[in-house]
């Protein structure tokens, strides 16, 4: 073989090595472009923020379920602003409550993960088109042409950045969408699962949140949702099971047994409508009933059961009182006298700084600066 078709054939495969680069390139931004009314667009962070990359400083032999780990609550929602609810009548129809009470957050994904946020509450059901799996709150659909696996490779694409970090993804089945949990919606996310880019970057433990050197760089799975439809022989499940039967609907003391072997319990804490008030009961009072049933719990963590897995929710709303209690007004307070659950629970929370306390899950989880930082002790 000559020297000049040895140089022509390197140059032919330096040139389509080049064009497979630039197609995954091009695929993966499109795919991140795809993504963006949920995930937003990654921004990056200073190296001295101290959210960015936290986990890097506990070692490999932590175990999660003894980690203070902020969340946000519905994540997904950020971008749901009441604009965006016009724009999307055709899928929703004109019967809908407005916007103020579907928005949750404020700040998209790619900023959550940059200021620290490590457990993300997404709901999902079949978008309008009944071929692809998206993201609702309630009745809402968020963003009808974005996908979960859009959403899932945006995940993917900030732990590579970021392979000191373990996020979890509690997943649930949005009932009330108008879309069918049916038997070909659990196989898409039965299928999802088994695939080799799942295999990649979900922890493929089961029963088991394990520790931190198992879960960094990748996604773990806490699974709000049923396969109840599939035969179970055709199901590899990961991550911990929390039985939406018995995950009970607004409820300040949830107890689940996620691993009946081990007697692995989860207690969670997911009071979010202040039903027991009546109408007109006003913010001050409402605030305050989620701010206890929420300080109560992570007392709780703090106190009992080191090995179990605590889960507080300081997200809420009251729809029924006149007027109603909005998640913003719930968290954020009502602007002028009333502060919010956010602003409360974070005198709290620097109160009891360096105890273990679980997950927190938040609503508007920056728009009070410090919060994180405290369920962090940073």
């Amino acid at each position: 073989m000559s020297l000049k078709f040895n140089m022509t054939f390197f140059s032919l495969i330096l040139a389509v090595a080049s064009a497979s680069q630039v197609a995954l390139a091009t695929s993966s931004a499109d795919i991140l472009e795809n993504g963006a009314p949920v995930l937003g667009f990654d921004n990056g962070c200073s190296t001295t923020n101290p959210t960015c990359d936290w986990m890097k400083k506990y070692p490999d032999s932590t175990e999660l379920i003894k980690m203070n780990l902020p969340g946000t609550h519905d994540s997904a929602t950020w971008n749901y602003t009441q604009a965006t609810q016009d724009s999307l009548l055709q899928y929703t129809g004109t019967d809908i409550p407005p916007a103020d009470f579907f928005q949750c957050q404020e700040h998209s994904i790619f900023d959550m993960l940059n200021g620290g946020i490590r457990v993300f509450d997404l709901r999902y059901a079949w978008n309008p088109d009944l071929t692809t799996v998206g993201f609702y709150h309630s009745q809402a659909v968020l963003a009808p042409n974005t996908t979960l696996e859009d959403v899932f490779f945006g995940y993917y694409s900030w732990l590579a950045k970021h392979p000191s970090e373990a996020v979890l993804i509690s997943l649930n089945h949005e009932s009330g969408t108008g879309t069918p949990n049916d038997e070909p919606l659990q196989e898409h996310i039965r299928d999802l699962f088994a695939s080799d880019l799942a295999k990649e970057h979900w922890l493929q433990v089961n029963g088991s949140l394990g520790t931190l050197g198992e879960a960094r760089g990748k996604l773990t799975l806490l699974q709000r949702f049923d396969y109840d439809l599939l035969d179970p022989a055709t199901v590899n499940p990961i991550g911990i099971y929390l039985d939406s039967d018995h995950w009970t609907d607004n409820d300040p003391k949830i107890l689940l047994d996620y691993n009946v072997a081990k007697n692995s319990i989860a207690y969670i804490e997911d009071y979010y409508e202040m039903d027991g008030l009546p109408q007109g009961a006003g913010a001050a009072i409402n605030i305050q009933w989620k701010y206890n049933a929420t300080v109560a719990h992570l007392l709780n963590a703090t106190i009992y059961e080191p090995n179990s897995l605590y889960i507080s929710f300081a997200s809420s709303e009251h729809t029924a009182d006149v007027p109603p209690e909005t998640p913003r007004i719930m968290a954020l307070g009502n602007g002028t006298s009333v502060p919010g659950v956010n602003q409360k629970l974070l005198s709290w929370l620097k109160q009891h700084q360096g105890k273990r306390l679980g997950i927190v899950m938040l609503d508007f989880f920056d728009t009070v600066p410090g919060v994180v930082e405290a369920i962090l002790g940073v």
